[in-house]
Protein backbone atom coordinates (compact mmCIF):
# COMPACT_ATOMS: atom_id res chain seq x y z
CA UNK A 1 0.00 0.00 0.00
CA UNK A 2 1.13 3.54 -0.74
CA UNK A 3 2.40 5.43 2.28
CA UNK A 4 -0.08 7.38 4.39
CA UNK A 5 0.77 11.04 4.95
CA UNK A 6 -0.67 13.23 7.71
CA UNK A 7 -1.70 16.86 8.05
CA UNK A 8 -2.09 18.05 11.62
CA UNK A 9 -5.11 20.28 12.19
CA UNK A 10 -4.73 20.90 15.90
CA UNK A 11 -7.76 23.05 16.64
CA UNK A 12 -10.48 22.25 14.13
CA UNK A 13 -13.80 23.86 15.01
CA UNK A 14 -16.87 21.96 13.85
CA UNK A 15 -20.07 23.57 12.61
CA UNK A 16 -21.57 22.60 15.95
CA UNK A 17 -18.98 24.84 17.64
CA UNK A 18 -16.84 22.09 19.17
CA UNK A 19 -13.04 22.19 18.96
CA UNK A 20 -11.37 18.92 17.97
CA UNK A 21 -7.79 17.94 17.03
CA UNK A 22 -7.60 16.11 13.69
CA UNK A 23 -4.82 14.16 12.02
CA UNK A 24 -6.00 14.24 8.40
CA UNK A 25 -4.43 11.34 6.51
CA UNK A 26 -4.07 11.14 2.75
CA UNK A 27 -2.40 9.31 -0.12
CA UNK A 28 -1.33 10.34 -3.60
CA UNK A 29 -1.08 8.20 -6.71
CA UNK A 30 0.22 8.79 -10.21
CA UNK A 31 2.13 11.93 -11.09
CA UNK A 32 3.97 13.85 -8.39
CA UNK A 33 1.86 16.47 -6.64
CA UNK A 34 1.88 19.81 -8.54
CA UNK A 35 3.35 18.24 -11.68
CA UNK A 36 -0.01 17.38 -13.33
CA UNK A 37 -3.75 18.09 -13.07
CA UNK A 38 -5.06 16.91 -9.68
CA UNK A 39 -8.09 14.66 -9.19
CA UNK A 40 -9.54 14.36 -5.69
CA UNK A 41 -11.33 11.04 -5.02
CA UNK A 42 -13.68 10.83 -2.01
CA UNK A 43 -14.31 7.35 -0.64
CA UNK A 44 -17.62 5.75 0.35
CA UNK A 45 -18.86 4.64 3.77
CA UNK A 46 -16.58 1.70 4.51
CA UNK A 47 -13.93 2.76 1.98
CA UNK A 48 -10.65 4.58 2.47
CA UNK A 49 -7.90 6.47 0.67
CA UNK A 50 -6.43 3.32 -0.91
CA UNK A 51 -8.09 3.61 -4.31
CA UNK A 52 -5.61 1.55 -6.39
CA UNK A 53 -2.99 -1.14 -5.99
CA UNK A 54 -3.30 -3.96 -3.46
CA UNK A 55 -6.82 -3.88 -1.98
CA UNK A 56 -7.57 -0.74 -4.04
CA UNK A 57 -11.34 -0.33 -4.25
CA UNK A 58 -11.41 1.50 -7.61
CA UNK A 59 -8.71 -0.36 -9.55
CA UNK A 60 -11.16 -0.78 -12.44
CA UNK A 61 -11.32 2.97 -13.05
CA UNK A 62 -8.01 4.43 -11.87
CA UNK A 63 -4.47 3.50 -12.89
CA UNK A 64 -1.99 3.52 -15.75
CA UNK A 65 -3.80 3.98 -19.08
CA UNK A 66 -7.17 3.54 -17.36
CA UNK A 67 -10.13 5.94 -17.36
CA UNK A 68 -8.49 8.21 -14.76
CA UNK A 69 -4.96 7.77 -16.04
CA UNK A 70 -2.24 7.98 -13.40
CA UNK A 71 0.24 8.67 -16.22
CA UNK A 72 -1.55 11.99 -16.81
CA UNK A 73 -3.06 12.93 -13.44
CA UNK A 74 -2.17 13.19 -9.78
CA UNK A 75 -4.81 11.35 -7.76
CA UNK A 76 -5.28 12.72 -4.23
CA UNK A 77 -7.33 10.85 -1.63
CA UNK A 78 -8.12 11.91 1.94
CA UNK A 79 -9.45 9.61 4.61
CA UNK A 80 -12.66 10.86 6.15
CA UNK A 81 -11.70 11.76 9.72
CA UNK A 82 -12.47 8.91 12.09
CA UNK A 83 -12.77 6.17 9.45
CA UNK A 84 -10.13 4.11 11.27
CA UNK A 85 -8.03 3.29 8.20
CA UNK A 86 -4.70 3.90 9.93
CA UNK A 87 -5.59 1.57 12.85
CA UNK A 88 -4.60 4.32 15.27
CA UNK A 89 -7.21 4.50 18.06
CA UNK A 90 -6.17 8.09 18.77
CA UNK A 91 -7.60 9.11 15.38
CA UNK A 92 -11.05 7.61 16.01
CA UNK A 93 -13.85 10.00 16.96
CA UNK A 94 -15.89 8.95 19.98
CA UNK A 95 -18.06 12.09 20.10
CA UNK A 96 -19.23 11.39 16.55
CA UNK A 97 -22.50 13.36 16.63
CA UNK A 98 -20.68 16.69 16.70
CA UNK A 99 -19.50 16.10 13.10
CA UNK A 100 -21.31 16.65 9.81
CA UNK A 101 -20.61 16.16 6.12
CA UNK A 102 -19.84 19.88 5.88
CA UNK A 103 -17.18 19.50 8.57
CA UNK A 104 -15.47 16.82 6.49
CA UNK A 105 -15.59 19.10 3.45
CA UNK A 106 -14.03 21.88 5.57
CA UNK A 107 -11.27 19.50 6.66
CA UNK A 108 -10.59 18.53 3.05
CA UNK A 109 -10.49 22.22 2.09
CA UNK A 110 -7.95 22.89 4.87
CA UNK A 111 -5.91 19.89 3.69
CA UNK A 112 -5.96 21.16 0.12
CA UNK A 113 -4.79 24.59 1.32
CA UNK A 114 -2.00 23.06 3.42
CA UNK A 115 -0.87 21.11 0.34
CA UNK A 116 -0.75 24.46 -1.53
CA UNK A 117 -3.27 23.34 -4.14
CA UNK A 118 -5.10 26.22 -5.79
CA UNK A 119 -7.07 24.30 -8.40
CA UNK A 120 -8.40 20.77 -8.86
CA UNK A 121 -9.16 19.25 -12.23
CA UNK A 122 -11.96 17.15 -10.74
CA UNK A 123 -13.58 16.08 -7.49
CA UNK A 124 -15.12 12.61 -7.73
CA UNK A 125 -17.06 10.92 -4.96
CA UNK A 126 -19.33 7.91 -4.64
CA UNK A 127 -22.19 7.64 -2.14
CA UNK A 128 -21.29 9.60 1.03
CA UNK A 129 -18.06 10.63 -0.74
CA UNK A 130 -20.20 12.25 -3.43
CA UNK A 131 -22.18 14.12 -0.79
CA UNK A 132 -18.89 15.46 0.57
CA UNK A 133 -17.94 16.43 -3.00
CA UNK A 134 -21.13 18.51 -3.19
CA UNK A 135 -20.33 20.07 0.20
CA UNK A 136 -16.77 20.91 -0.87
CA UNK A 137 -18.01 22.53 -4.08
CA UNK A 138 -20.51 24.63 -2.15
CA UNK A 139 -17.79 25.65 0.30
CA UNK A 140 -15.21 26.39 -2.43
CA UNK A 141 -17.27 27.08 -5.57
CA UNK A 142 -14.27 27.92 -7.79
CA UNK A 143 -11.95 25.16 -6.60
CA UNK A 144 -12.55 22.47 -9.22
CA UNK A 145 -13.16 22.35 -12.96
CA UNK A 146 -15.36 19.26 -12.74
CA UNK A 147 -17.67 18.15 -9.93
CA UNK A 148 -18.62 14.47 -10.33
CA UNK A 149 -21.01 13.21 -7.61
CA UNK A 150 -21.86 9.52 -8.16
CA UNK A 151 -24.75 7.57 -6.60
CA UNK A 152 -25.40 10.38 -4.13
CA UNK A 153 -27.26 13.65 -3.64
CA UNK A 154 -26.67 17.20 -2.42
CA UNK A 155 -28.82 16.37 0.62
CA UNK A 156 -29.73 13.54 2.97
CA UNK A 157 -33.40 12.81 2.30
CA UNK A 158 -35.91 11.75 4.95
CA UNK A 159 -35.59 8.18 3.64
CA UNK A 160 -31.82 8.25 4.03
CA UNK A 161 -31.99 9.85 7.48
CA UNK A 162 -34.51 7.20 8.56
CA UNK A 163 -32.19 4.38 7.56
CA UNK A 164 -29.19 6.07 9.19
CA UNK A 165 -31.29 6.35 12.35
CA UNK A 166 -31.91 2.58 12.24
CA UNK A 167 -28.20 1.98 11.62
CA UNK A 168 -27.31 4.15 14.63
CA UNK A 169 -29.75 2.23 16.82
CA UNK A 170 -28.23 -1.09 15.71
CA UNK A 171 -24.69 0.17 16.29
CA UNK A 172 -25.55 1.33 19.80
CA UNK A 173 -27.78 -1.54 20.92
CA UNK A 174 -26.85 -4.77 19.14
CA UNK A 175 -24.69 -7.46 20.74
CA UNK A 176 -22.88 -7.72 17.37
CA UNK A 177 -23.25 -4.15 16.09
CA UNK A 178 -20.99 -4.18 13.04
CA UNK A 179 -22.34 -7.44 11.63
CA UNK A 180 -25.98 -6.53 12.18
CA UNK A 181 -25.64 -2.98 10.86
CA UNK A 182 -23.84 -4.24 7.77
CA UNK A 183 -26.48 -6.88 7.04
CA UNK A 184 -29.21 -4.24 7.24
CA UNK A 185 -27.20 -1.90 5.00
CA UNK A 186 -26.61 -4.59 2.36
CA UNK A 187 -30.35 -4.93 1.79
CA UNK A 188 -30.40 -1.20 0.93
CA UNK A 189 -27.32 -1.29 -1.29
CA UNK A 190 -28.91 -3.91 -3.58
CA UNK A 191 -32.44 -4.41 -4.92
CA UNK A 192 -34.96 -7.25 -4.63
CA UNK A 193 -34.35 -7.98 -8.34
CA UNK A 194 -30.58 -8.14 -7.85
CA UNK A 195 -30.92 -10.58 -4.95
CA UNK A 196 -33.44 -12.73 -6.82
CA UNK A 197 -31.13 -12.97 -9.82
CA UNK A 198 -28.14 -13.83 -7.62
CA UNK A 199 -29.78 -16.36 -5.27
CA UNK A 200 -33.15 -17.49 -6.70
CA UNK A 201 -34.24 -18.86 -3.28
CA UNK A 202 -31.46 -21.45 -3.32
CA UNK A 203 -30.16 -22.96 -0.11
CA UNK A 204 -26.67 -23.45 1.25
CA UNK A 205 -27.92 -26.28 3.45
CA UNK A 206 -31.19 -27.56 4.85
CA UNK A 207 -31.57 -24.68 7.31
CA UNK A 208 -29.78 -21.77 5.60
CA UNK A 209 -30.69 -19.88 2.43
CA UNK A 210 -27.82 -18.60 0.29
CA UNK A 211 -29.06 -15.01 0.76
CA UNK A 212 -28.72 -15.50 4.54
CA UNK A 213 -25.24 -16.96 4.11
CA UNK A 214 -24.26 -13.98 1.91
CA UNK A 215 -25.52 -11.48 4.49
CA UNK A 216 -23.70 -13.34 7.26
CA UNK A 217 -20.50 -13.23 5.22
CA UNK A 218 -20.69 -9.46 4.67
CA UNK A 219 -21.53 -8.84 8.31
CA UNK A 220 -18.67 -10.99 9.59
CA UNK A 221 -16.23 -9.58 7.03
CA UNK A 222 -16.88 -6.00 8.11
CA UNK A 223 -16.54 -7.00 11.76
CA UNK A 224 -13.02 -8.19 11.03
CA UNK A 225 -11.82 -5.12 9.14
CA UNK A 226 -13.75 -2.17 10.59
CA UNK A 227 -14.34 -0.44 13.91
CA UNK A 228 -17.68 0.32 15.58
CA UNK A 229 -16.61 3.89 16.34
CA UNK A 230 -15.64 4.40 12.70
CA UNK A 231 -18.97 3.05 11.46
CA UNK A 232 -20.87 5.38 13.81
CA UNK A 233 -18.88 8.36 12.52
CA UNK A 234 -19.39 7.45 8.86
CA UNK A 235 -23.12 6.90 9.40
CA UNK A 236 -23.34 10.33 11.05
CA UNK A 237 -21.60 11.94 8.06
CA UNK A 238 -24.03 10.19 5.71
CA UNK A 239 -27.12 11.51 7.48
CA UNK A 240 -25.93 15.16 7.55
CA UNK A 241 -25.38 16.00 3.86
CA UNK A 242 -27.04 19.34 3.09
CA UNK A 243 -25.39 22.06 1.03
CA UNK A 244 -28.30 24.46 1.70
CA UNK A 245 -28.17 24.58 5.52
CA UNK A 246 -27.85 28.24 6.63
CA UNK A 247 -27.06 29.22 3.03
CA UNK A 248 -30.24 29.46 0.96
CA UNK A 249 -32.08 27.33 -1.57
CA UNK A 250 -30.48 24.59 -3.63
CA UNK A 251 -30.62 26.79 -6.71
CA UNK A 252 -29.04 29.74 -4.91
CA UNK A 253 -26.16 27.62 -3.60
CA UNK A 254 -25.51 25.30 -6.55
CA UNK A 255 -25.71 28.03 -9.19
CA UNK A 256 -22.66 29.66 -7.59
CA UNK A 257 -20.51 26.57 -8.27
CA UNK A 258 -18.39 27.39 -11.32
CA UNK A 259 -17.51 23.75 -12.06
CA UNK A 260 -18.97 21.65 -14.82
CA UNK A 261 -21.32 19.44 -12.78
CA UNK A 262 -21.70 15.84 -13.94
CA UNK A 263 -24.34 14.06 -11.88
CA UNK A 264 -24.16 10.26 -12.19
CA UNK A 265 -27.25 8.51 -10.86
CA UNK A 266 -28.46 4.90 -10.86
CA UNK A 267 -31.95 4.03 -12.09
CA UNK A 268 -32.47 1.33 -9.43
CA UNK A 269 -30.76 3.03 -6.45
CA UNK A 270 -32.87 2.52 -3.32
CA UNK A 271 -30.53 4.63 -1.19
CA UNK A 272 -30.05 7.82 -3.23
CA UNK A 273 -33.08 7.83 -5.52
CA UNK A 274 -32.58 8.67 -9.20
CA UNK A 275 -35.71 10.85 -9.15
CA UNK A 276 -34.04 13.19 -6.64
CA UNK A 277 -31.02 13.57 -8.93
CA UNK A 278 -33.15 14.21 -12.02
CA UNK A 279 -35.14 16.86 -10.14
CA UNK A 280 -31.90 18.56 -9.08
CA UNK A 281 -30.56 18.41 -12.65
CA UNK A 282 -33.70 19.91 -14.21
CA UNK A 283 -33.81 22.70 -11.63
CA UNK A 284 -30.12 23.56 -11.91
CA UNK A 285 -29.95 23.27 -15.71
CA UNK A 286 -32.42 26.17 -15.94
CA UNK A 287 -29.76 28.58 -14.63
CA UNK A 288 -26.46 26.74 -15.11
CA UNK A 289 -25.80 25.44 -18.59
CA UNK A 290 -22.68 23.40 -17.72
CA UNK A 291 -24.73 20.87 -15.76
CA UNK A 292 -25.04 17.31 -17.07
CA UNK A 293 -26.59 14.05 -15.96
CA UNK A 294 -25.79 10.42 -16.71
CA UNK A 295 -27.82 7.42 -15.57
CA UNK A 296 -26.41 3.96 -14.92
CA UNK A 297 -28.90 1.27 -15.93
CA UNK A 298 -28.63 -1.67 -13.56
CA UNK A 299 -30.66 -4.06 -11.44
CA UNK A 300 -28.02 -3.89 -8.71
CA UNK A 301 -29.16 -0.69 -6.99
CA UNK A 302 -26.82 1.59 -5.07
CA UNK A 303 -23.85 -0.78 -5.39
CA UNK A 304 -23.98 -0.43 -9.19
CA UNK A 305 -21.32 2.31 -9.00
CA UNK A 306 -18.95 -0.42 -7.79
CA UNK A 307 -20.19 -2.97 -10.34
CA UNK A 308 -21.14 -1.31 -13.66
CA UNK A 309 -17.66 -0.12 -14.61
CA UNK A 310 -18.26 -0.18 -18.37
CA UNK A 311 -21.06 2.35 -18.02
CA UNK A 312 -19.07 4.50 -15.60
CA UNK A 313 -16.10 4.55 -17.97
CA UNK A 314 -18.33 5.64 -20.83
CA UNK A 315 -19.51 8.63 -18.80
CA UNK A 316 -16.13 9.57 -17.34
CA UNK A 317 -13.77 9.13 -20.30
CA UNK A 318 -14.84 12.31 -22.17
CA UNK A 319 -14.27 14.34 -19.00
CA UNK A 320 -10.80 12.97 -18.28
CA UNK A 321 -9.63 13.49 -21.84
CA UNK A 322 -10.63 17.14 -21.66
CA UNK A 323 -7.43 18.28 -19.92
CA UNK A 324 -6.07 18.61 -23.44
CA UNK A 325 -6.92 22.16 -24.43
CA UNK A 326 -7.61 21.22 -28.05
CA UNK A 327 -10.42 18.91 -26.92
CA UNK A 328 -12.09 21.31 -24.51
CA UNK A 329 -14.38 23.17 -26.89
CA UNK A 330 -15.61 20.09 -28.73
CA UNK A 331 -16.20 18.24 -25.44
CA UNK A 332 -18.40 20.99 -24.07
CA UNK A 333 -20.56 20.91 -27.18
CA UNK A 334 -21.53 17.32 -26.42
CA UNK A 335 -24.70 16.87 -24.34
CA UNK A 336 -24.15 14.23 -21.67
CA UNK A 337 -27.28 12.17 -21.51
CA UNK A 338 -27.74 8.43 -21.48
Amino acid sequence: MKELHYLNISNFVTNSGKSYPINLSYQTFGKELHSAPIVLINHALTGNSNVIGKDGWWNDLIGKHKCIDTEKFTVLTFNIAGNGFDDNPKNLIEDYKIFSARDIAKLFAIGIEQLKINKLFAVVGGSVGGGIAWELAALKPKLTEHLIPIATDWKSTDWLIANCHIQDAILNNSSQPLADARMHAMTLYRTPESLTKKFARTKKNESLYNIESWLNYHGNNLSQRFNVSAYKTMNQILRTIDITKNRGTFLEVASQISSDIHIITINSDLFFKAEENWNAFVELKSVKNNTYIHEIKSIHGHDAFLIEFDQLKRFLKPIFKSELKSDEKSRKEVAYFS
